[in-house]
């Protein structure tokens, strides 16, 4: 029996769209501590590249900078009293550099403020866990793109209002979800390119601790917008991060931008999430869950196997969004630092960060191991006797007929058709209002689903390029 002190305090239990999945292991509280400590070496860092801070100092600094050698437990405790963890941590680091050096521990945090730590450890937490999501939605756009090819002309029905409208491609529908994927890769690019920022501003957004021990502890005379500029490039460099043009603090631009990213990525996979449980239903059957021995199964009912990897993934979707409204309501940051909204913003990142990340490795099961079952799409296409392509038979009447006549007649026919069970075709060549206008043979092919699917081949062709 494992002890409770021995069981993690939050082990995916009731979250398990991440549990297992590598961005678990790249936002949890020890990858958290490990960036956190990393800020403040490449802080010292930086401050030694400009000679205010010296360059042995910064190296065991570096050297006593890793999560290993610190209890997370008692460093959340201490963060009670000082309602955020930095300030433990800062102290905790300076011990162990002080147990090494005496004198290096003199430039621990030299300067920095719990906010500037703090920040740029998201940032950078952030930046892992992109990368990882990126690679996933690289990885699932390619198998959909696979799919696309292979199925440009698998005639399906297409549903509105949960309905059968007008004959469409499995190939269209997955070059689709394939481009929600392109358009979630992009606005994360577009973050990690732009928009993680290292975080250094002092108490309140002035860099005055910074200049001053620079001034005391570095050569020559000091222009403070130059060292402040100095600094700031400095720390992006040893972080990876970007230069933001101002302190942020209380300008959470950069947090808001990468929420707003994260919802839209964790939307996305949804939508392809709620069509593959509408496809796997019993009565359409149209797709499948890749299957795995014991995945699926229900604690009542033996003969189910249900759509596991496309109802973790629903959950992220409904669950990240709702996270992320509750980050950006945190702009609403007072003064030069807040009382509650920058804490507040901690968690909710974090749970988006994971969410999405675990959904985006999920997809990749998903993406790759769909099961497309041409056979029933064939079948649920004949389930209304030729009137999923009314629509094609009321143009071709339209110039015969007129266009609000033949409308009238196709509705009728359909009514007729659908209350008899009898094809529409059949229905319509006994139609006198038909019957001089197109002949059976003439009726039959254009009732055919299969030759009404538009330019859905040649959308698909657009997006993916042609079958090889």
């Amino acid at each position: 029996m494992t002890s409770r002190s021995d069981t993690p305090l939050d082990s995916g239990l009731l979250s398990p769209v991440r549990a297992g999945t590598p961005v678990e292991e790249a936002v949890g509280d020890p990858a958290w501590l490990q960036a956190m400590l990393d800020a403040e070496a490449a802080l010292a860092r930086a401050q030694a590249r400009l000679g205010t801070l010296p360059e042995e100092a910064a190296e065991v600094i570096g050297a006593q900078a890793r999560a290993d050698h610190f209890d997370l437990r008692e460093l959340a405790l201490a963060a009670r009293e000082t309602a955020n963890p930095v300030v433990g941590v800062v102290q905790a680091l300076t011990r162990r550099v002080a147990a090494v050096d005496p004198a290096a521990a003199h430039y621990v945090h030299r300067g920095s403020t719990s906010q500037d730590i703090f920040d740029t450890g998201a940032m950078l937490v952030a930046g892992r866990a992109l990368r990882l999501m990126r690679a996933d939605l690289a990885r699932s756009a390619d198998a959909l793109a696979g799919l696309a090819r292979r199925h440009r002309a698998t005639t399906m029905a297409g549903r509105t209002l949960a309905l059968h409208a007008v004959p469409t491609t499995f190939g269209l529908k997955a070059a689709g979800w394939r481009q929600l994927l392109l358009d979630a890769d992009l606005r994360l690019e577009r973050v990690l390119d732009a928009g993680l920022p290292v975080s250094l501003g002092g108490a309140a957004g002035t860099l005055a601790g910074y200049l001053e021990y620079a001034r005391l502890d570095g050569t020559g005379p000091l222009d403070p917008g130059e060292y402040a500029a100095r600094l700031t490039e400095a720390f992006a460099r040893e972080t990876g991060l970007a230069a933001p043009g101002l302190p942020w603090h209380t300008l959470r631009t950069p947090v808001a931008d990468l929420a707003a990213a994260l919802a839209f990525t964790a939307a996305a996979l949804g939508k392809i999430a709620v069509d593959v449980q509408s496809l796997t239903r019993t009565e359409v059957g149209e797709v499948a869950e890749p299957a795995v021995t014991g995945r699926g199964g229900s604690s009542a009912m033996p003969h189910k196997r249900n759509p596991v990897l496309a109802t973790l993934l629903r959950s992220a979707a409904l669950q990240v969004p709702v996270l992320a409204a509750g980050v950006t309501q945190c702009v609403l940051s007072e003064d030069e630092r807040s009382a509650g909204a920058w804490h507040a913003e901690w968690q909710l990142l974090r749970e988006c960060l994971r969410l999405t990340g675990g959904a985006t490795h999920t997809l990749v099961e998903l993406a790759e191991g769909l099961e497309v079952r041409p056979e029933r799409m064939t079948r649920n296409l004949a389930l209304t006797g030729g009137q999923i392509v009314s629509e094609r038979i009321a143009a071709v009447l339209a110039p015969r007929l007129g266009r609000t006549e033949a409308k009238q007649a196709l509705t009728r026919a359909s009514h007729a058709a659908q209350s008899s069970g009898r094809p529409l075709a059949d229905v319509l060549a006994e139609s006198e209002e038909v019957r001089g206008h197109l002949t059976p043979a003439e009726l039959a092919e254009l009732c055919d689903p299969a030759r009404y699917t538009g330019a859905a081949a040649a959308l698909v062709d657009r997006a993916v390029g042609t079958p090889r």
